[in-house]
């Protein structure tokens, strides 16, 4: 059969694959032990020389399998791995593929939890270096010797300024360096990490991929592109598979075997039915953020707004060139900060509450929660003022949303 569409692949994967008794989708296995008719296809599951075999559900299960094929087929990678959090992601690949000494380059931009994460590897004995990554110039003077690894969002959370992503990519390339994009905001809808040379792309599952709101989940996929068998923190135990191999293997058993941040396949299952409307849900996540994005930057009581497919976005050209929109995240700011409690009480629609990339748009100010652990500095550094409100668009009607903002900020 011919290459299927975006939509097509994911709707008919399964299905595609073979699944007993003419099922349409993968069903839940909730077995945590798997056992063999013979003791030396156990042993070859464990030694990794039998594929496609299960010993134990932290490492993985038939239901977990299906998803992560799913998401290495629609990021274009070699192999992916699914963790319970998008957090569990980003520590997994951190913590496995880095070591004591080891020196991280990484957006300055990034998600507060991630931010938090730094400061964690840090008391570990890594060093993290965080730069603006809108220009490739500030990445390439923070290399060291013991630079290992880049880290970037396609588009950060909340402030949205966009990496300078195609030019890291020739960096890292150029260096030898593992490159780690997460493209959770982006999605694989919207953009493919690995068409700028992305070693790894981290996705969280609970927002974009799966969008409901009622499922957590991770995951790491790699593009292929990355040699592992040049890269020096691999164990020597995981050398024996191909140098394309070899990153991911580390981080699963690392990373799920050793840490434990395994997916369930009841969570597995729920993701993977939202992952069938992902092209479809971004479409009109991402035409609602850009209505409210023009209604708001045009309107008298609003001072900012952050939104990379506006024309006033300093990195609008980079996201133009690269996403197909400019997906469901945007920030803004009003003329007189103090009214922001008021205002965002004021709104019908949008539900106060964290969280991102549901079909609900939500609504939060970020200094005194997300952000509010950061502290006064570190929010000035990445660009977040007191009175920064993140909003993210859901699939309600456009017209909807703008009435409801034109009447709370009519006293704005």
């Amino acid at each position: 059969m011919d290459k299927q569409g975006f939509t097509t692949s994911i709707v008919h994967g399964d299905r595609n694959a073979g699944v007993e008794h003419g099922g349409l989708r993968q069903p839940i296995h909730t077995s945590v032990q798997y056992g063999f008719e013979r003791v030396e296809d156990l042993i070859g599951v464990f030694q990794g020389t039998k594929k496609g075999g299960y010993n134990y559900a932290r490492q993985g299960t038939p239901t977990t399998a299906a998803l992560e094929r799913k998401l290495t087929m629609l990021e274009e990678g070699v192999g992916s791995i699914c963790f319970s959090t998008g957090m569990a992601a980003i520590t997994a690949v951190f913590l496995t593929l880095l070591r004591t000494g080891d020196h991280l380059v990484a957006s300055r931009y990034v998600f507060g939890n991630t931010n938090s994460l730094f400061n964690t590897l840090r008391t570990l004995g890594l060093e993290v270096t965080t730069v603006d990554a809108g220009k490739t110039e500030h990445v390439a003077e923070a290399i060291t010797p013991k630079t290992r690894m880049v880290f970037v969002e396609t588009i950060a959370n909340p402030g949205t300024q966009v990496p300078d992503l195609a030019g890291i990519g020739e960096l890292c390339r150029a260096r030898g360096l593992a490159y780690v994009v997460d493209n959770t905001i982006t999605s694989p809808a919207l953009f493919k990490p690995k068409h700028v040379g992305a070693s790894l792309v981290v996705n969280s599952l609970t927002k974009t991929i799966a969008g409901h709101g009622a499922a957590l989940g991770g995951a790491v996929t790699d593009t292929g592109l990355f040699d592992w068998s040049q890269y020096p923190n691999i164990a020597d135990d995981y050398r024996r598979a191909g140098p394309k191999e070899q990153g991911l293997l580390q981080i699963r058993k690392k990373g799920l075997r050793d840490m434990g941040a395994a997916l369930s396949s009841e969570q597995a299952h729920q993701i993977a039915l939202g992952a069938e409307t992902l092209a479809l849900r971004v479409a009109k996540c991402s035409d609602n953020a850009l209505a409210l994005a023009r209604f708001l930057e045009g309107h008298e009581a609003i001072g900012r707004v952050f939104y990379p497919g506006l024309e006033s976005h300093p990195q609008h050209g980079i996201a133009k060139s690269l996403f197909k929109s400019g997906s469901w995240l945007l920030s803004f700011e009003l003329r007189k900060p103090e009214m922001m409690i008021h205002v965002i009480n004021a709104l019908r629609l949008p539900v106060k509450a964290t969280g991102l990339g549901d079909t609900r748009t939500l609504i939060i100010p970020v200094a005194p929660t997300i952000f509010f652990e950061a502290g006064a500095q570190t929010r000035k550094a990445m660009g977040i003022s007191d009175g920064m409100i993140r909003l993210s668009a859901g699939i309600e009607e456009t017209d909807d949303l703008i009435a409801d903002f034109e009447q709370a900020l009519r006293h704005a």
